[in-house]
């Protein structure tokens, strides 16, 4: 099933989303047919500049959704709050599926509408996200920081064009799932979730807020599509450290803007980037696969065992071993 809409002011997705699969929205409530799969989708309004949809369900079908820039610049800002067992893919243009999230991994995405962005929602997957979208102006009032930094100041911006990735962390996850689990019968949670809203707002804007300021490069959806595509290439083979002139031939883009552009978008450089996945992907197989660290040093390319101690250890503070025999 491919649903196709562009995010201009006075969109609704819920309506549109039930138009598709000939529904009913009740109370901003939308059940999906039992013959589609089961779940929700909600609407959760706090004024028209903030508004909130919490997607739960499973479908028996793949789900794509395409957003099409908009045709003019609008001042609202779509945070995309992830988390999932699966694996979600994400595509700019008509890019091969690029993954947004690697192992167990969760996901934030935030962008202005400008930008042509699809999603992939694997059939029988367990789908819980949850979509902000807000206005520069109330995120500005809602923030009320005084000297933000350069990231900050960019994505509260009147006409700015950008594409920011984040990590979810474990205290992230925890509110998302408070977020999508809450019984809206109850007449104070509305107020409830707004509440929990803004803490999973914050956390990411605590991130963001601690980005290194650099000058910032406006980004457009063939520059966002190329550096999905980067790191992909990157995700696709940990062993492998990036080399800096491929990577930029494949992108297509100069040396200086593509490590521009990478760190503005995912908050580092392209090495650092590589080496932080690389040791996730370690943790990963020293605790749920039950590789030995030998195993998993060689796999992920390293030569010399010392050195990928030190490597993980800088990281997680614990070297592989004992790493490995934590609960």
């Amino acid at each position: 099933m491919i649903l196709e809409f562009t995010a201009a002011p006075g969109f609704d997705f819920i309506t549109r989303f039930s138009k598709q699969i000939n529904a009913v929205v009740r109370d901003n409530f939308l059940e999906i047919p039992k013959e589609m799969g089961e779940g929700y989708v909600r609407k959760v309004g706090f004024g028209n500049d903030f508004k909130l949809t919490i997607h739960r369900y499973t479908l028996k079908e793949d789900l794509i959704i395409k957003r099409n820039p908009t045709a003019t610049s609008n001042t609202i800002r779509t945070i995309f709050f992830y988390s999932n067992k699966e694996d979600l893919d994400v595509r700019y243009n008509h890019e091969v599926n690029i993954p947004f999230s690697q192992k167990n991994d969760s996901s934030i995405l935030l962008s202005t509408n400008d930008l042509r962005t699809e999603i992939r929602f694997p059939a029988g997957s367990n789908i819980q996200y949850v979509v902000v979208g807000i206005t520069a102006d109330r995120l500005r009032s809602v923030l009320s920081i005084e000297k933000p930094n350069g990231t900050l100041e960019t994505i509260t911006a009147e006409n700015a064009s950008f594409l920011f990735f984040e990590s979810l962390d474990p205290e992230m996850q925890l509110l998302l799932k408070n977020i999508v689990s809450v019984d809206m019968n109850n007449s104070l949670n509305n107020f409830y979730v707004q509440i929990k809203v803004q803490e999973l707002m914050y956390l990411l804007f605590s991130k963001l807020s601690i980005r290194e300021s650099t000058p910032f490069k406006s980004i457009n959806s063939n520059d966002a599509e190329k550096l999905l595509v980067i790191r992909n290439e990157l995700l696709s083979d940990l062993s492998t450290p990036p080399v800096l002139s491929e990577l930029a031939a494949i992108a297509s883009m100069s040396e200086t803007k593509l490590k521009q552009l990478f760190k503005q978008t995912f908050g580092d450089t392209i090495y650092n980037y590589y080496q932080k996945a690389r040791m996730e992907e370690a943790a990963f197989l020293l605790k749920q696969a039950k590789q030995s660290v030998s195993e998993v040093g060689y796999e992920l390319g390293f030569s010399n065992l010392s050195h990928f101690s030190r490597v993980f250890e800088k990281q997680y503070g614990i070297t592989p071993k004992k790493f490995s025999y934590t609960s």
